[in-house]
């Protein structure tokens, strides 16, 4: 009798059963993780709210680095075709974000439009305004490549001051709302431009919390010999430890990513091992993409929590009628030990807060009598999330790996870098000198006559010197 009265407390405490990863996760982001954010205007504070596009679209691959570092030229290199809107040069060319996507016919769609469109994951964008707006466009064409993954290319970073101030939007801001949403970010070094500006470092200080989708690549490593090569390689290694503060190292690939032959081959089966490396990992995103949006969710949530604790202490702390302004003040200066209190009472990890300049800088603009009080049961909602339907959810991850085909990047470098035209094995055996303006068997009968261990006739010079 009265069974129906302990309904909802079974519901609560079962998880909830869904058909795919991707429905799961846009679900439990609208009933229970949404709800908090908005609540706690976290949105203001760190990220928009993710939409179904954020949940469905393919894996994107962010490039970032210097200018005239050969960021669209590995796009290239990747296609092995040009894209709409493409530039190549030794001056900074790209002064856009350029999202290179799928599309049945080749075209440029430019950025106000691109925001509007709900069947992109770019529609948040439109918050960084028209300066920015005016730079970003969506470059569609027909390529196997891009059926499995979208690139994103990037205006290159520059040193001076002046040239910053003039972009007219938060670059680093920007920046960072990719690096939320993407699978893999590539850092492009060229290996005669090791300097790191005050922007790049800026940049990847504002990738702090990405540093499990980062990869390194040194570039153009095929215009230097072997012995500069090992100190170019240590020296960038020796500025990345004084920007990453991480006790791993992080992973670099040296390698030279475009279509043309090496200029120095001394090195080339350490290129070919380590664009291989470079290649499997990119490739593996596919089949990781369900997994990355469920790692990033958690994140947020944990985030979200944080977020709410420290907003409800701040309303907590204020007073219904006078002297608000100066305990503002007070709050805001006080707020490292706000956060140490949360620590304690909640036995949250100190890597869980947000950075603090950063917060203090954003309260300054916001009204705290405003804020929300604590409201257990939103933390409760995102709390059984993150306890009981997150792990149904992993259930459901590695079923759909097992029920359908090993999902891998095809086409363009992924299908020529084994048997095509300058991949494993080139210039090698039969193709040996391939590269050299001259003959190579001048090159091994030009030896000096005492180390020369076979003297050739002279009717056989004769031959070489026809043949030559």
């Amino acid at each position: 009798m009265f069974s129906w009265l302990g309904t909802d407390d079974r519901r609560k405490k079962d998880p909830e059963v869904f058909q795919t990863v991707s429905d799961g996760l846009k679900k439990l982001y609208k009933t229970k993780l949404l709800p908090l954010e908005e609540s706690y205007k976290f949105h203001e504070f760190h990220s928009p709210a993710l939409e179904d596009a954020d949940f469905d679209n393919k894996p994107m691959v962010l490039l970032v680095g210097q200018y005239s570092t050969g960021k669209t030229s590995f796009i290239r290199y990747l296609l092995e075709q040009d894209f709409p809107g493409m530039r190549i040069g030794p001056e900074p060319t790209t002064d856009s974000f350029i999202a290179v996507m799928h599309g049945d016919t080749e075209g440029v769609i430019p950025g106000n439009a691109l925001v509007v469109d709900p069947k992109k994951p770019f529609r948040k964008l439109n918050a960084f305004g028209n300066a920015f707006l005016n730079r970003f466009v969506c470059a569609q064409l027909p390529n196997p490549v891009l059926e499995s993954i979208s690139v994103i290319d990037t205006p290159g970073i520059l040193s001076g001051e002046k040239q910053r101030i003039s972009r007219g939007y938060d670059f680093a801001a920007v920046l960072e709302w990719f690096a939320e949403r993407v699978d893999r970010i590539i850092l492009l070094f060229d290996a005669h431009k090791l300097d790191i500006s005050d922007e790049f470092s800026e940049v990847i200080k504002a990738l702090k919390n990405h540093e499990d989708k980062i990869r390194v690549v040194l570039n153009k490593a095929d215009q230097i010999e072997t012995q500069q090569l090992m100190r170019v390689y240590g020296a960038l290694m020796w500025s990345l430890g004084k920007i990453v503060n991480t006790p791993e190292v992080i992973r670099v690939y040296i390698g030279s990513f475009w279509s043309h032959p090496l200029l120095i081959p001394d090195n080339r089966k350490l290129f070919e091992a380590e664009e291989q490396d470079l290649f499997k990992d990119i490739q593996s995103l596919p089949r990781n993409a369900a997994l990355r949006k469920l790692n990033d969710l958690i994140k947020r949530a944990r985030l979200a929590k944080v977020h709410a604790y420290i907003i409800s202490a701040l309303k907590k702390e204020m007073p219904s009628v006078f002297g608000k302004e100066n305990k503002k003040k007070e709050l805001i200066a006080s707020l490292g030990d706000i956060y140490k209190r949360i620590e304690r009472e909640h036995q949250i990890s100190p890597g869980d807060f947000p950075n603090l300049k950063k917060m203090q800088d954003q309260l300054q603009a916001q009204d705290l009598n405003k804020f929300q009080p604590l409201k257990p049961k939103l933390l409760e909602a995102v709390d059984d999330m993150l306890a009981n339907d997150i792990a149904g959810l992993m259930v459901l991850v590695r079923q759909e790996e097992t029920q359908r085909p090993n999902p891998v990047v095809k086409g363009g470098a992924f299908d020529g870098t084994l048997d095509g035209p300058f991949g494993h094995g080139y210039g090698e055996g039969a193709g040996e000198g391939i590269d050299e303006a001259e003959w190579v068997v001048a090159s091994h009968l030009s030896l000096p006559p005492k180390t020369c261990k076979y003297t050739p006739t002279s009717s056989t010079q004769r031959k070489i010197s026809q043949l030559i």
